[in-house]
């Protein structure tokens, strides 16, 4: 059902959290032919009221030319997958946004080539608030021809699309080395401000200081300001960022490359998780900092 142009491509998204609920919503905003999926219909009753279609069982997303999932972990995507893979057609396209293991990647990627699929890995960089306003970095891995024929349909999601490799694995080695670098930024940014209040130097004053000089980077006025506000609803849970260090440790593990501060970084967020509390932001790190410094928010 391929379409002649980005327009009448038939795309399903399947899993409607935060992060692929903005996708739905940008995909018909474009102008594609939307079919949504997820357990909770509430969710894809209000999408279907902006002009998608329900997929009210797996089976109906066969129809699709491309397929989008939106999952948070290896077991929701592997499960998806062995339900999703013998739906699809030929030629169809399955592209996966969310954070997985390499090992994963690679074995999806061989069980869509076996049925003359493709497979795209497509983590991202960014948030959910974020992707609503098409500001997140696409990452992506897949055979060149697979890569072409969804950029016409994904590019516009973000604000910039990198293509890391023809081997889908690759991308996401690359996402969870970004993650890597994120958690130790809130790591440090955490510790920093604590020390400053601690000190005496509000954190509105911290936060101002840091970022309108040399550290003026994405993570530290982002995230950066969720802690000097107090502000921890998630976007990320600590939960799944911890998720996502465990995956790259055990790359590096895997590649003989010691990685000392993001095994620190993962204690942190298991930390945090176990004193904080399990549904907030991953920017909680600075919660955790500035209650071991003896601070009230």
């Amino acid at each position: 059902m391929t379409g002649s142009d980005a327009g009448t491509e038939k795309v399903g998204v399947i899993g409607l959290g935060h992060m692929g609920d903005a996708f739905a919503e940008n995909l018909l905003a474009d102008g594609h032919r939307v079919m949504v999926f997820d357990r909770k219909s509430e969710i894809v009753d209000a999408l279907v009221k902006k002009g998608a279609v329900a997929a009210r069982e797996m089976t109906d997303i066969a129809a699709c030319d491309i397929v989008l999932t939106s999952l948070p972990d290896d077991d929701a995507v592997a499960s998806v997958a062995q339900a999703l893979i013998p739906l699809l057609g030929r030629g169809s396209i399955h592209v996966s946004t969310s954070t997985i293991s390499a090992d994963l990647s690679r074995r999806l990627t061989n069980q869509h080539r076996a049925r003359d699929q493709g497979y795209v890995a497509l983590p991202v960089l960014g948030n959910p608030d974020l992707a609503h306003h098409r500001d997140i970095y696409l990452l992506a891995g897949g055979a060149p021809g697979d890569i072409d024929r969804v950029r016409k349909v994904v590019e516009k999601l973000g604000r910039k699309l990198f293509v890391i490799s023809d081997e889908p694995a690759l991308a996401n080695v690359m996402k969870l080395a970004g993650n890597v670098l994120t958690a130790a930024t809130l790591q440090s940014m955490g510790e920093v401000i604590a020390l400053l209040r601690k000190c005496g130097i509000s954190p509105q004053t911290a936060f101002e200081t840091l970022t309108g000089s040399l550290f003026d980077g994405k993570v530290h006025k982002s995230y950066g300001g969720r802690i000097a506000h107090g502000q921890y609803s998630p976007g990320m849970t600590v939960r799944l960022a911890a998720k996502d260090l465990r995956l790259a440790l055990t790359e590096a593990e895997h590649a003989c490359v010691p990685m000392p501060l993001a095994a620190i970084v993962r204690d942190r967020l298991i930390a945090t998780e176990v004193l904080e509390g399990t549904d907030l932001d991953w920017s909680a790190l600075g919660k955790l900092a500035a209650t071991e410094a003896g601070l009230k928010e």
